[in-house]
């Protein structure tokens, strides 16, 4: 395991917007609900080194890496804290949102805002019509065409595809804020390492900022970031190394789905660290 917690100091920071950071759903009036503000990647990062500078004390770090909104953040440690560490590996997420990623994420705005009960946000009891179509939407999106052919979900414990979509996907949503979610897809829609102070929204000449190196993973047939989007954005990134995780979970092959996958991110845990010890 690249990532022993016998032997590193692992921080795992809550993402604004996720109902365990500050959230819609835990912030005190007037800055709750609907009120609540924008962030984006910089923001999460700029009070993710706050805290590891002033909370922990710590001056450098060995390996940033993160998956999906993680690798976004990842990106932007390395563009933001140039020499703050000694690698990074974001997998399944990109250092700029797609215009195809943000129609699919303006789907998912769509069919949640769409239900009666939303009430621009300000809410009495979660819009659960609005919740289930959004898990729904994500379900079409968050694994290949491939998985669904092959029945890959009964490896997870369902017996049938509605068993699957049901009891996973509205499962999961189902027990999300709606606010929360709204939040973080704003934080997702706008997540590009170009609007970093000093590069002028130029992602390409932020890109170049990065010093470390850098092992972009990106997953085959990942609906939400393409492999070959992530490839054009290593062109720019000087010591970058571009490694595709095979399979046929799409996005979900960052998340632990399957062991498999989870090697294959371990193996380039363990060569980043091990190469700077």
């Amino acid at each position: 395991m690249g990532l022993d917690p016998k032997k590193y100091f692992i921080i795992i920071p809550a993402l604004f917007g996720n109902g365990e950071s500050s959230s819609p759903s835990n912030t005190p009036k007037p800055r709750n609900g609907s009120r609540f503000p924008d962030c984006t990647f910089y923001d999460n990062v700029r009070a993710q080194h706050q805290l590891v500078t002033e909370h922990f004390g710590i001056e450098h770090l060995r390996l940033v890496l993160g998956w999906s909104m993680g690798a976004g953040q990842t990106y932007q440690w390395g563009v933001q804290y140039p020499d703050m560490m000694d690698g990074l590996i974001p997998f399944c997420g990109s250092p700029k949102t797609s215009p195809n990623n943000i129609v699919f994420l303006n789907s998912l705005e769509a069919a949640l805002t769409a239900d009666a009960a939303w009430h621009n946000g300000w809410y009495d009891q979660q819009p659960d019509v609005g919740l289930r179509a959004f898990a729904r939407v994500c379900s079409g999106w968050g694994l290949s065409a491939q998985f669904y052919w092959d029945e890959a979900w009964r490896q997870l414990g369902y017996a049938t595809l509605d068993d699957f979509l049901v009891g996973f996907w509205e499962g999961h949503f189902l027990q999300r804020d709606a606010n929360n979610l709204l939040t973080m897809l704003w934080t997702w829609k706008h997540g590009d390492v170009g609007n970093t102070t000093g590069f002028g929204g130029d992602t390409n000449k932020a890109l170049g900022a990065i010093k470390v190196p850098l092992i972009q993973m990106p997953a085959h047939e990942d609906r939400y970031f393409a492999p070959e989007e992530e490839k054009r954005a290593g062109e720019f990134i000087k010591g970058s190394e571009f490694r595709e995780i095979p399979g046929v979970w799409g996005h979900f092959a960052g998340i632990g789905a399957n062991p498999t996958d989870t090697e294959f991110i371990d193996r380039a845990v363990k060569e980043i660290l091990g190469g700077s010890e």
